[in-house]
Order: structure tokens, then C-alpha cells, then sequence
């Protein structure tokens, strides 16, 4: 377990005191039984991973005149019932979670005497997690939700620990006698192409009431029209291409579209290879904007494109009724595919831990034709960051929109050159956390309406987003990826201990 210095700890607990329980943290005091504190646990696990602090009351506690400090009472207000807890973490949920990360606080109680405040951050989980003998539990606003068998499922769904892919459907075999399925046997050297035979053996079909039916992913591999197969079961298959005059779209009788929208279908190998050439070919052409005469160039690496269309079809939850969406404007390029990061991805970690596989068996499959679009190492999208700083552009931004009825992962990629001064800004938000219009004044030498201008820029390209609960006097920025950093670990520590 980490111990900080005093002269840390004051900081780091004055600023606990000042902030109210949200979604990724919680305030508990070691008294009486322990339940609710393992439900917390949990609870973080399953949803995005936060900070559980032991030791502080709950700020609405407090009675009218009372200081912050009278919420410190602890773990030394049960000693024992601490002991207990960090010993019964190990075997009190199902699978265990083993991704947690402690820090000891020393600070004044509330009675004047020494004591310790804990912090217990925990990440975000690949497998969804119960409590032994107390549910399953997901993390709300600010407070903890027992979950239901359907929201249980749905969530393993999203995690990835069950995947759509290994469904079986209820399509006549003679459907995947395609030149595709040929194509397939040809490279991987299968003399005997009897799909009936075949299939089985590869796990993509399975028998069904006496009857053998294949797996979603056959169908996704080898069909001609997968999309149009998929369509009475509640799911879609297809790729759209919206390009758009402008850097926004108009809710207008006449949409600003420069051509009527592309649908891309067909077996996964040749949808991906149909949607890459398609979109390159409209980014080659570049666009005349409106009004100026000027044409807009575009100047995103041809790598990172692929990558990205590559993974929207790999990597999508097919449960969902959406197609991806690929949307080009003057100055982005946008590419949304149905669902959320598999496993413990986040858009903050994504960049360093690269692409987590939702659907293994398609991406085994796919790196089986000729000319694959994947090579299934886990390397691109590490690449697409790497390629994009090269050409000295803005770096992907992931994004999970959750506000939708259907849930989504957009992928935005400017057309903008970076500026040497937002290499600087990022990696001081990187280590620090959310920046100021003071911070950037002393990083670039600039006056505060010259900051506060670059500051605007940043979170209109989406860059930055404004920390919420702030007054504007008191503003401050992160990336729209992170969660507040405020309450981690101080930058060297590497969070672990017994």
C-alpha cells in the first residue's frame, strides 16, 4: 500500500472534501458491517472503475455549521472491520476482481487525533462481476444499482465475455456456397469444401433441433448479402457513407449532402475493402467549400483510414439494429459503429492497450483470406496514433455516445494540422490533470485572452471539454476521454501493494 507525506495528503484530502460523490467516487466510513462497501467494488467493476474512499462520512451527513473536517473519522474508527475487508476482497465476488490499487492517507481526524484515510481505486473490469450471496451491482450518478438478468446479460454483451457472433441462425447452408466460401477454402488449402462438413469442423455452425445451423459469423464471412439475411432477425450488417458540404450537417429540407448516401454490403472481406476504397476515393478528390473557391485537401494517412473502417466491422456489437456510419466533412472524418469498448477498454486507455476483439472468431477467420484486412495482433490502433502524429495531425479521438437509444463508438479523425503548443497541453493534462487558462499562459507564454481563445478552439474540435461543476472563474479542461484524475494516482506511482 502506498503511503504519501503528510504535505500530500493534506492536498489530496482537502480536495476530497471539497468534491461531492459521482460516478467514479464514493465516500465510506468503516463502520458496521462492510456490504455496502463490497457493492461499491463491484459496482466500479462493472461500469468505468473509480475511487472508493474509506474513512470520510458522507458530506450529506453533516449538520448546518459543521466543518469539512468532521466527515474524517478513519479506518481507525474500526480497525478490524478494515482488516477484514482488504482480507475478504480477495474471495468475496465471482469471478474475483483483482485489478485494485490502494493508497493510506495520513491525516487529523475529526476528534484532533492521528489517524489514516484510505483510497481504494478500481479499474474498470473485462468480465462482468457479483458479489457472493449479494447480487450484481453497477454504479449509478452516485449511488449503486443491483442489476437485473437482463441488464446482466446485456452487459456481458458489451464487455465482450459473450458475443453475438457465435449465435446461430436459422439460414439454409446453400446461402454461404459462395465464391467468397471458395476463395476461403482456397487460401487456407481445404480440398474439401462441403460446407455441411466443413463448418462444423471450423466452429462456425452448430446443430439446431436436428438441424445444422451457421453461426452469425459464418454468415458475416461468406454470405453474398448478409445485411438482407440479417434483416428479419432485428440486426443489420451494412456500412453507410454520408459526405457532407460543411463541417456540420443541416437539419434542413435539403440535406447538405455533395451525393446521396453509399450503402456498402456483402461478406465482411469484400465490405471492408469496398468501404475503404470508396471513402479513399472521396478523400482523394478532396472537396471545393462553399462561397471561396479553395478546395479542402485532405491529410489523413491512408494506414489510419483502413484501420479504422477495419475495426468498425471487426469490432461492432451486431445484437444492435444500426449500421456503421462513415461521415466525411471539410475538416473530419467520422466513423461510428454500433456498441461500446469490449473488455476494460477506455477512450483514455486506448491508444497504449490498442484493440481488445469483441468478435475472435470473425477476426481469426478474416486474417484467413488473401489479401487479409487484418492481421488480428492487436497493433492497429497503436498504429493509427503513431501515423497521425507523423503527419502532424491531432491524434484519433474516441468517443462512447451513450445519450442514443442505440449505443455507439465514434472515431473522429481532423483534418488539422497540430500545433506544436497541444503536444505540451496534452502531455501536461496527461500528468497533471485538468489544465487551466494559468497553466496554458505559463506552458506557451501568452496572455489570458490568447489562451482563453486556444482553450475555446481545443473544445470545439472536441479536444477538450469544460470540467463540470466549475464556475467560470474557476475553469478548467481535461480530454473528453478521461474521467477526473483529480482523485488517482500522483504521476510515479505505480498503485500497487499489499
Amino acid at each position: 500500500m502506498i503511503d504519501l507525506s503528510p504535505a500530500q495528503s493534506a492536498d489530496r484530502i482537502t480536495k476530497l472534501l471539497a468534491t461531492q460523490e459521482s460516478r467514479t467516487l464514493d465516500f465510506k466510513r468503516i463502520s458496521g458491517k462492510q456490504n455496502r462497501m463490497y457493492e461499491a467494488v463491484c459496482a466500479y467493476a462493472n461500469t468505468e472503475g473509480g475511487l472508493l474512499v474509506i474513512g470520510i462520512g458522507d458530506a450529506k451527513a453533516m449538520k448546518q455549521g459543521d466543518k469539512p473536517q468532521s466527515r474524517l473519522f478513519g479506518i481507525e474508527e474500526n480497525p478490524e472491520g478494515f482488516d477484514d475487508f482488504r482480507r475478504e476482497l480477495l474471495n468475496r465476488f465471482t469471478p474475483p476482481i483483482t485489478k485494485l490499487h490502494w493508497m493510506r492517507l495520513p491525516c487529523t481526524l475529526h476528534n484532533g487525533q492521528p489517524g489514516h484515510v484510505v483510497l481504494l481505486r478500481v479499474e474498470k473490469s473485462e468480465q462482468v462481476h457479483s458479489v457472493v450471496g449479494n447480487g450484481t451491482w453497477v454504479r449509478m450518478d452516485a449511488s449503486n444499482r443491483e442489476m437485473n438478468a437482463v441488464e446482466i446479460a446485456d452487459l456481458a454483451y458489451q464487455r465482450g465475455v459473450k458475443s453475438a457472433e457465435t449465435l446461430p441462425m436459422p439460414v439454409a447452408l446453400d446461402l454461404l456456397n459462395t465464391d467468397t466460401w471458395r476463395s476461403y477454402c482456397n487460401n487456407r488449402g481445404l480440398a474439401d469444401t462441403d460446407l455441411a462438413v466443413r463448418l462444423p469442423r471450423l466452429g462456425l455452425a452448430v446443430p439446431v433441433d436436428g438441424a445444422l445451423q451457421p453461426l452469425l459469423a459464418a454468415l458475416l464471412l461468406f454470405a453474398d448479402e448478409p445485411g438482407a439475411l440479417l434483416a428479419g432477425q432485428g440486426m443489420r450488417a451494412d456500412i453507410r457513407v454520408f459526405h457532407y458540404q460543411g463541417k456540420t450537417v443541416e437539419r434542413t429540407a435539403v440535406p447538405n449532402l455533395l451525393l446521396p448516401p453509399k450503402t456498402i454490403s456483402g461478406p465482411e472481406v469484400e465490405q471492408i475493402a469496398k468501404a475503404q476504397a470508396y471513402v479513399l476515393d472521396r478523400l482523394a478528390e478532396g472537396l471545393t467549400m462553399q462561397g471561396s473557391g479553395f478546395k479542402t485537401r485532405y491529410r489523413y494517412p491512408e494506414r489510419v483510414i483502413k484501420e479504422a473502417i477495419t475495426n468498425a466491422v471487426v469490432h461492432r456489437d451486431y445484437r444492435l439494429n444500426r449500421d456503421i456510419h462513415i461521415r466525411v466533412f471539410d475538416d473530419r472524418l467520422e466513423v461510428e459503429s454500433p456498441g461500446r469498448l469490449p473488455g476494460s477498454l477506455t477512450p483514455a486507455t486506448i491508444d497504449k492497450a490498442g484493440s481488445m476483439p469483441r468478435n475472435g472468431l470473425l477476426a481469426r477467420n478474416l486474417r484467413e483470406f488473401p489479401n487479409p484486412p487484418n492481421v488480428d495482433a492487436g497493433e492497429g490502433v497503436p498504429m493509427m496514433f503513431a501515423q497521425m502524429a507523423q503527419a502532424n495531425l491531432y491524434e484519433p479521438l474516441y468517443r462512447e455516445q451513450l445519450d442514443a437509444a442505440v449505443p455507439t463508438l465514434l472515431v473522429t479523425l481532423l483534418n488539422e494540422e497540430r500545433p506544436p503548443l497541444w503536444t505540451q497541453v496534452s502531455d501536461w493534462i496527461d500528468r497533471n490533470g485538468p489544465i487551466a487558462n494559468a497553466d496554458v499562459c505559463r506552458i506557451a507564454g501568452v496572455d489570458t485572452l490568447k489562451a482563453s481563445k486556444m482553450l475555446r478552439g481545443w473544445v470545439d474540435r472536441g479536444l477538450l471539454e469544460l470540467l463540470p461543476g466549475r464556475v467560470r472563474s474557476n475553469a478548467a479542461y481535461r480530454k473528453p476521454a478521461q474521467a477526473d484524475e483529480l482523485f488517482g494516482l500522483l504521476p510515479g506511482d505505480d498503485g500497487q501493494g499489499a
